[in-house]
């Protein structure tokens, strides 16, 4: 690959001039990623499912173990590549950051359907008999409902993840508490132009954070001071934040086309860094204290790849990949409550079938069945919604 071609490549998605038409802001091959994300975690979560309501399953598996968290970790490096992308974008081409607008547009993509799974799991699913979880608490109609519900309510999630137990079928949504907090902080990081001003933003974030932790620890649990190590231990375990900021980086690589990525577009180079990822996949490599964020580097190199490379390894670019990845966001919303939905439909046949035969149908009606409501959601509500927040961008 020459510099010209590199220079090329990037340039139809780096040029900040007010002539760029907006439609060479388009990555290729990032539905695809969203696709291996998705279906990382619904497969995890299958397997998780089966292994707690007591049926054969493979989820001891390290593998299967360890899809569903990376593949949140590969969700978080892509929203962490696309919005400093799209917000370093904006400030070339403006000299500045509609934050207003940003917020706008985050609210019309997440918050919609993250409330039709948060309802439904806390306030109509414990009512409905075959979508109760195998926890005995299905109702969840302990002490801490309210404190619990506000949490989802104000989108802090992965708050309330920390505190109480989710219900099951929007336990997910703690990973959605964590891109908000992303969103809080990350444009006005890229919008500052002095150190000064960001550490100003950094500390103002993490005093309004911390004082909405204390707030709740204080009021609304009924933990002790000996057990704040252990929260604050498993809220910062959550808090993945690292995992974003990576994929930042690797979107100021691409958006500076920067130097570096003439070595890091060499085919061998592709071939080293993909071969050690997967073994240390298949063996089941972990990095004490670092796993993710060791992860997180390889996942950025890899979406820095075949976004922005002409001689990616690697081609995503398959019409049924790409629309599953369009749809990527119902699927990892409405997963959970479809398998719950499937397995308890399927009980009076799961001493009856054999294991294969069970997982066959299991797994044609889970995915199938996610599929279509993550398709139906998409094309009735999210597309709409998509449509309007048009309005909001440049």
């Amino acid at each position: 690959m020459t510099n010209n071609h590199l220079s090329k490549s990037l340039s139809t998605l780096s040029d900040t001039s007010p002539s760029v038409p907006k439609k060479q802001l388009y990555f290729p091959n990032l539905n695809g990623v969203r696709f291996i994300a998705a279906f990382s975690v619904l497969f995890h979560h299958i397997e998780q499912a089966k292994n707690v309501f007591g049926i054969d399953n493979i989820y001891t598996n390290h593998i299967i173990k360890q899809m569903g968290k990376q593949g949140v970790g590969l969700f978080f490096v892509l929203s962490g590549f696309l919005i400093t992308y799209l917000l370093l974008h904006e400030k070339g081409k403006n000299q500045g950051i509609n934050i207003k607008n940003f917020y706008i547009r985050r609210v019309l993509r997440i918050w919609p359907i993250y409330f039709i799974i948060v309802i439904a799991a806390t306030l109509i699913f414990p009512n409905i008999p075959i979508m109760y979880e195998f926890s005995g608490n299905t109702k969840y109609n302990d002490p801490y409902f309210y404190p619990r519900l506000s949490l989802l309510l104000i989108v802090l999630p992965n708050l309330s993840f920390v505190f109480y137990e989710l219900p099951y079928m929007c336990s997910q949504t703690w990973s959605i508490g964590v891109e908000e907090q992303f969103y809080y902080l990350w444009p006005w990081l890229i919008r500052a132009n002095t150190w000064k001003k960001r550490l100003g933003i950094i500390a103002i974030f993490i005093a309004g954070t911390a004082a909405i932790f204390a707030f709740y620890f204080h009021f609304f649990t009924d933990y002790t001071t000996a057990d704040l190590p252990k929260l604050l231990n498993f809220f910062m375990s959550q808090f993945r934040i690292l995992m974003m900021v990576m994929g930042g980086l690797g979107a100021y690589l691409v958006f500076t086309k920067h130097a570096i990525l003439k070595v890091l577009f060499l085919k061998k180079v592709q071939y080293i860094v993909y071969a050690i990822l997967l073994t240390i996949i298949i063996l089941g490599i972990q990095f004490k204290g670092l796993n993710l964020e060791v992860y997180s580097i390889f996942f950025c190199y890899f979406i820095v790849n075949v976004a922005a490379n002409p001689d990616t390894i690697i081609n995503l670019e398959y019409s049924v990949i790409s629309y599953l990845g369009k749809i990527s966001y119902g699927i990892y919303i409405y997963h959970i409550a479809v398998n719950i939905f499937v397995i308890n439909l399927l009980k009076p046949y799961q001493n009856i079938w054999t294991n294969l035969h069970y997982n066959i149908v299991m797994y044609t009606f889970t995915v199938g069945l996610t599929i279509l409501i993550a398709s139906l959601s998409y094309h009735f509500l999210e597309q709409k919604l998509l449509a309007f927040k048009e309005r909001f961008s440049h």
